[in-house]
């Protein structure tokens, strides 16, 4: 309990000074005010993103990118251990990259510094790795309660996206986090709500409209984290160039900030004037098209289209960042959308919806779709805006919009690569158990080994002195040739005048599978299904024979790791 206090409060003050030092970066910045410096919204972002590259290349030499993924990566394959660098280094990446205008969010490398340091107080501490997940889902939590003064938020979020299967006993420290950093916050940040908004009470008359938003805030999380990866996997490495790599990607992001100079940083500002009724930027484009009526929803449908763009531009040119922010970004402006689409539609027939409650009602519905994660998604924006009154519209058209985004997508922005690899923990028991298992952890050596070119004489010895039912079979290198059964060579062995005749490679048999030591538990028990097999031998990568692992030994670690997490 104390720990968790302490670690709330230090992923407090981690967030309050991250938004200081993105501001204090941006004040020493010269002032963006149009005319002749127009042209520094083409270099400044590009120099953010270098400072943060040759950072991460040569002091941290370390991939720190993706922080809400890396965070599950190391709760299901490293024991939640995160490297004590990453307490700083995302934190002042981040605020490099943002603060001269990258387009990506804070969040994400802020949950990565608040895991950072939940993990590595528990590390100092010596606590298992149960409680050191625990103190690793404060520090995230805490971090996104500080970051947006949300504290119930930062306790959904842990539950929903990071720990799956949190238990009750869990809430308390995971509450007491969130509470001393919103505390934080509120002390150094002030009291007041992140937006303002001006709000329309609710009419039960508009219902039909916030679930078509619900599907088109479905419609567009689904466009958003497949073009996000598709453009990912596009850019990892190429070209293999650093510079280079950080070269183009600085120029198209400087030219998409140029057509659309909401794209500079976080784009916060302008979604504070859409949430108080003002769509006005001052952009050559959106003027030109302002003349139509339909000019403005599609210019700001445009904006929705580029932001994925411009966000991985920053990303994959060295920036570090997150899609949280954006996520907000375009949830914002695709409730804008469609509450102005609506309004062009229907206004000569004296139907008008508000646009500033779609607004903020698309800012849950896109994040409920894109991280999968429908009651962080409500609260977090009840709390950040003061918008209780819209709960029954946000509860509507996040459970629309997640609805929407599961008929395509099993997996959120977050978890889907993990999820190929099948490392992924889950809000299914079963499978959460095996992920935690590890193969390496239940390999048993207790087998005698035997020679390939070993005649049965050679060997009676070492079977009538064993209690082993099965005996690998090796070559003069240590490699795996295959396995002599007890069963399979009882008849022989009986007979004398064979046993000085007959060698081991005559009568060893091959398993029917292997297992590889770094092989996951899930994949594993397909082989056991399929085989039929009690036990499979396990090999390494040159075929060196390591151990056996059984299903038996398998069925007694998921019962002992399935009874701790009912414990819990």
């Amino acid at each position: 309990m104390l720990l968790s206090l302490v670690v709330g409060l230090c992923s407090g003050i981690a967030a309050v000074c991250l938004n200081y030092l993105i501001r204090f970066i941006r004040g020493i910045l010269p002032e963006l005010s149009g005319g002749s410096r127009d042209w520094l919204y083409w270099v400044l972002p590009g120099v953010g993103m270098l400072l943060s590259y040759l950072i991460v290349r040569y002091i941290v030499r370390d991939n720190i990118g993706h922080g809400v993924t890396k965070v599950l990566v190391a709760v299901s394959t490293n024991e939640s251990k995160i490297k004590s660098h990453n307490i700083w280094s995302s934190f002042v990446t981040s605020a490099l990259t943002i603060g001269a205008g990258g387009s990506v969010g804070a969040e994400a490398p802020i949950v990565y510094t608040g895991a950072a340091i939940g993990s590595n107080f528990a590390r100092r501490f010596g606590l298992s790795y149960r409680n050191m997940t625990l103190l690793l889902g404060c520090g995230a939590a805490g971090a996104i309660a500080g970051i947006f003064k949300a504290p119930l938020a930062g306790v959904l979020f842990t539950m929903e996206i990071l720990l799956f299967n949190i238990s009750m006993n869990s809430m308390l420290p995971l509450m007491l986090s969130t509470i001393s950093a919103t505390v934080v916050a509120n002390v150094f940040a002030g009291q007041a709500p992140l937006f303002q908004c001006s709000l329309t009470p609710f009419s039960m008359a508009n219902i039909p409209f916030y679930v078509m938003l619900g599907i088109a805030c479905g419609l567009g999380s689904l466009y958003f984290v497949r073009m996000t990866l598709h453009l990912e996997d596009r850019l990892s490495g190429k070209p293999a160039n650093g510079y280079v790599r950080w070269g183009l990607c600085a120029l198209c992001l400087g030219v998409l900030i140029y057509l659309f100079p909401m794209l500079y940083g976080e784009g916060y500002g302008y979604l504070q004037g859409l949430l108080v009724g003002r769509a006005d930027t001052p952009c050559a484009l959106l003027s030109y098209l302002s003349g139509y009526a339909w000019g403005i929803p599609v210019f700001f449908l445009l904006v929705c289209f580029a932001r994925v763009f411009a966000m991985t531009c920053s990303n994959a040119g060295g920036g570090v960042g997150g899609t949280f922010g954006p996520t907000l970004f375009e949830g914002a402006i695709m409730g804008f959308v469609v509450a102005r689409s609506i309004n062009l539609l229907l206004g000569g027939a004296g139907i008008s919806v508000p646009e500033q409650n779609f607004v903020l009602v698309g800012m849950a519905g896109l994040m409920a779709g894109v991280m999968q994660a429908p009651m962080t998604a409500i609260f977090l924006i009840a709390e950040m805006t003061g918008g209780y009154e819209l709960l029954l519209p946000l509860i509507l058209t996040s459970a629309v919009s997640f609805g929407t985004m599961r008929l395509f997508e099993k997996y959120s922005i977050y978890s889907k690569r993990i999820a190929q690899t099948g490392e992924l923990l889950t809000h299914d028991n079963d499978k959460s158990v095996l992920t935690l298992l590890k193969t390496s952890d239940l390999i048993r050596d207790k087998y005698p080994r035997v020679s390939v070119n070993a005649t049965l004489s050679e060997i009676v010895a070492v079977i009538s002195e064993s209690t082993a039912a099965v005996f690998p079979v090796l070559d003069a290198q240590g490699r795996f040739q295959g396995m002599l059964d007890m069963d399979s060579i009882r008849k022989v062995m009986f007979r004398k005048n064979n046993l000085d005749r007959i060698r081991v490679r005559n009568v060893m048999t091959q398993p029917k599978a292997y297992v590889s030591s770094g092989e996951s538990m899930e994949s594993v028990m397909d082989k056991f299904d399929r085989t039929e097999e009690w036990r499979l031998p396990v090999l390494s990568a040159d075929m060196r024979y390591l151990g056996f692992i059984s299903k038996s030994r398998i069925l007694m670690a998921y019962r002992e790791e399935l009874k701790q997490i009912s414990e819990d």
